[in-house]
């Protein structure tokens, strides 16, 4: 109630809402495929820019001063080695 004269609101958004309430649905399946042939085929691009590796301690925390520092452009992803 503090924020209503405000007219302040949030809006929640789950990306996995129909696989927890439909979990027999394939729609999101069908859905994901479709992107990685779209992305195979070159049609969409990935976002991702960066592969860091192993998943440990230091690979973290360089991976937390990469997106910290504002300069990162993409997405950095940490990966089993």
């Amino acid at each position: 109630m503090p924020l209503k004269e405000k007219s302040q609101t949030w809006h929640w958004e789950l990306m996995f809402t129909r696989p927890l309430f439909e979990p027999e649905s394939t729609y999101q399946r069908a859905l994901l495929d479709e992107v990685a042939r779209l992305v195979d085929a070159g049609v969409l691009r990935s976002t991702l820019t960066t592969r860091l590796s192993p998943i440990d301690a230091a690979t973290l925390t360089e991976a937390h001063r990469r997106v910290e520092s504002s300069a990162t452009i993409g997405k950095v992803v940490i990966e089993a080695g």
